[in-house]
């Protein structure tokens, strides 16, 4: 049996024109085009923990819930791992807002065990096979396809789960 190795080799955060391309979606959200990327992206905002000054990032929605256990959640992962500045900054200061469409919520940062982000990946690589596949190899995680390798990765995988503010449970 080949050995799948889990050991995440990061990848690093994009310079120059590729920074600029990932940050495009900043722009489309702040210009009242949120709708455009469905339930799929979101718009965090987060206090750097050093600067404190605001900042912005968008994220994809790993999954979301309307009115589950937590109430209304998104849940996303961090592929830059857990040196991330976002992730760091949520560590920091749990409470927050995203903007989800066009509406700003606000929630609650709560960060996964291991072993839930396993259930997280699992679920994610059933509904969208390809793209699992080209993040965990982005984050440098070997899948071969099989639950088993995408539950081993998504151990590997800082998840964070964003949970809205008590009456913020609207669909």
């Amino acid at each position: 049996m080949a050995r799948t190795d889990t050991t995440p080799s990061r990848p690093r955060p994009p310079v120059g024109w590729r920074r600029a391309a990932a940050r495009l979606p900043i722009l489309l959200f702040r210009g009242g085009l949120g709708p455009l990327f469905g339930k799929r992206l979101l718009l965090l905002h987060h206090t750097g923990r050093i600067s404190g000054r605001d900042r912005r990032v968008v994220l994809e929605v790993v999954a979301y819930e309307s009115g589950g256990p937590h109430g209304r959640s998104w849940t996303v992962a961090s592929g830059f791992g857990p040196k991330a500045d976002w992730y760091r900054n949520l560590r920091q200061q749990p409470k927050t807002v995203i903007q989800f469409g066009n509406r700003h919520h606000a929630v609650t940062a709560h960060f996964l065990p291991a072993e839930e982000g396993a259930g997280i990946m699992a679920e994610y690589a059933r509904r969208h096979p390809g793209t699992a596949r080209r993040l965990c190899a982005f984050m440098g995680l070997a899948v071969d396809g099989g639950e088993a390798s995408f539950r081993e990765a998504g151990r590997a995988i800082p998840f964070v789960r964003l949970v809205a503010a008590d009456g913020d449970r609207r669909s």
